[in-house]
């Protein structure tokens, strides 16, 4: 779950800029600043600061969307048809969001918010995830939890508290990792190799197929965000 693979986009660091929300050549609204963390034929992961209480202009989202809230704070969607939505998160949140018609989005909520947008290219398998021995959540749902599941994602939390371990188990599918806290484990393969990654509190990045043990190398317990995708 923590590594990120070498070869593939680094994990960059998610933090707000303040006082700088510019519109850059990557974005598409007002009042906020977005970077590309990973973009392949699966996915394009963005960190998104958006300022409060200031709106985008009016655009629409053709892909569905996992959004991971680095903060709380609240938003109001105007969609061009007339329907009004009202958003509530608390720090540290997964939410599903489909692809959606014109519309402009505020913040509400009086702080600026960091958000880390995972863009789904493809459609989902028919394949069942999560269906092999080793699959993490079966293996150890005390450091595992499932937060939603669909047909082209699969999100859960891990949360490993200081110097413990996660037995050995795998990841079958690519996935997005974002850390919710700052982290340095030790991860052994099933041959005895042994490495130390590191990230700060933030992060993301994209990882893929893997199977491993884990030790929370910190005297501070960690927490990460994981998004399998099922293309």
């Amino acid at each position: 779950m923590m590594r990120t693979t070498s070869g593939m986009a680094p994990a960059v660091r998610l933090g707000i800029l303040l006082g700088v929300f510019a519109l850059k050549p990557d974005t598409s609204f007002f009042a906020q600043t977005a970077r590309t963390v990973v973009d392949n034929d699966q996915v394009k992961v963005l960190s998104v600061d958006v300022a409060p209480h200031q709106k985008t202009r009016l655009h629409d989202h053709k892909v569905n969307r996992v959004m991971i809230y680095l903060q709380a704070g609240m938003q109001r969607i105007d969609y061009q048809d007339g329907k009004k939505t009202l958003l509530n998160w608390e720090a540290g949140e997964a939410k599903w969001s489909p692809a959606s018609g014109m519309h402009i989005a505020e913040i509400t909520s009086d702080q600026p918010v960091t958000i880390v947008e995972v863009e789904l290219k493809n459609a989902g398998t028919s394949a069942k995830a999560g269906s092999h021995a080793l699959d993490p959540l079966k293996v150890d749902p005390k450091h595992y939890r499932m937060e939603f599941e669909n047909a082209q994602v699969r999100v859960f939390r891990v949360k490993l508290g200081p110097k413990e371990s996660i037995p050995l188990h795998e990841h079958a599918l690519n996935r997005v990792v974002t850390y919710l806290t700052g982290q340095k484990v030790k991860i052994t393969t099933p041959d005895g190799k042994s490495e130390i990654s590191q990230h700060q509190a933030g992060d993301a990045g994209w990882d893929g197929p893997a199977k491993h043990t884990e030790e929370d190398l910190n005297d501070s317990p960690l927490e990460v965000l994981v998004v399998e995708v099922k293309a």
